[in-house]
């Protein structure tokens, strides 16, 4: 099985740095920074140099900062950054930085306001919330780069392809593209490796949900998720993998019939107990194989979604969830 294709992403499928005008090019031989000029989110996000003062909204980008070298730049952090995605050199480098706050709604979603961020005066924004788009901090002359997954941008079926676009991306946007190179290939080597111990008779099938605790909507992902290439290189098959989307809401009478071996139980913080119970609760969802072997695996989101290094470190666990869980019943 592989996993490789080439690149087709409009999210992030060309990336330049470019010279603007010859007083610009000029300034740049002078020892000032060239300027930037990155497809990202179906538009072309300026930047006037490599960053310097970033303020960062979300945890997907922290890993592949920290391999590059520049997560020192980010002066701020607002959100939640579970500490179980991070190795202890990048979490004692994540502590440094100040957190401007984790304050969320019910939803899971940032509540931060403009001001807040503004008051940094960042030349990066990363990441955004629902009432800090690109648009609002344009006017503030603040890009922002977001994770293609989040806003919509990734086209066709997730791979791990769309992984590495977004580590490259990175590279342009902080002038370490040699390094950006380097962190893919070893990416690559770790993913083929963890495919290579797959057993060859893997036969069995897995959903990946996000269950609201407490009662409420319970959500699938398709094709256009990154879980979807993390079943397919270890060697499960999606039930879902009939729907292109990337998330949907989903019934539980759906779950029942689809009927799974195994199932992804996504989480953004918190006691993962709390949602494979929720999802063990659901009407009907005792008689599903997965629940009557035991076979769910709790994975916090950024193990899975949106592609990111982490999501090779989501496989990593799987893939030794898979080889210590029964198998009967499998492929029926």
């Amino acid at each position: 099985m592989s996993l490789r294709r080439p690149a087709r992403r409009t999210a992030v499928a060309t990336t330049s740095v470019a010279l603007l005008l010859p007083l610009a090019a000029c300034g740049a031989a002078d020892g000032q920074d060239a300027a930037i000029s990155v497809e990202n989110c179906d538009g072309t996000v300026e930047l006037d140099g490599a960053p310097e003062r970033v303020v960062m909204l979300k945890s997907a980008a922290v890993p592949t900062l920290h391999e590059l070298g520049v997560l020192d730049r980010v002066v701020a952090r607002a959100g939640v950054y579970p500490s179980a995605y991070y190795d202890d050199e990048t979490l004692a480098a994540l502590e440094e930085i100040p957190l401007l706050t984790d304050r969320t709604d019910a939803s899971g979603h940032l509540q931060i306001s403009r001001e807040e961020v503004v008051a940094e005066t960042p030349d990066l924004v990363l990441g955004e919330t629902e009432n800090l788009s690109r648009e609002t901090l344009s006017s503030s002359d603040i890009p922002v780069i977001e994770e293609p997954a989040f806003c919509g941008s990734l086209e066709g079926d997730a791979s791990f392809e769309d992984l590495y676009d977004q580590v490259r991306l990175y590279g342009e946007v902080f002038d370490r593209t040699d390094e950006a190179d380097a962190y893919v290939a070893e990416l690559e080597e770790r993913v083929a490796a963890l495919e290579a111990t797959v057993p060859a008779d893997e036969a069995r099938t897995a959903a990946v949900l996000y269950p609201t605790i407490g009662g409420g909507v319970t959500y699938a992902y398709g094709r256009g998720s990154m879980s979807a290439p993390l079943l397919e290189a270890a060697g499960l098959e999606n039930v879902f993998g009939d729907v292109a989307d990337r998330v949907f809401e989903v019934n539980a009478e759906e779950i029942v019939e689809r009927d799974p071996d195994v199932i992804l139980v996504l989480h953004s913080d918190g006691e993962a107990a709390g949602v494979v119970d929720a999802v063990a609760e659901l009407p009907g969802a005792g008689a599903l194989r997965a629940v009557e072997s035991g076979a769910m695996l709790p994975l916090l989101l950024n193990f899975a979604e949106p592609p990111t290094p982490l999501a090779v470190d989501g496989l990593e666990q799987l893939i030794a969830f898979l080889a210590e869980t029964p198998v009967d019943g499998a492929g029926r």
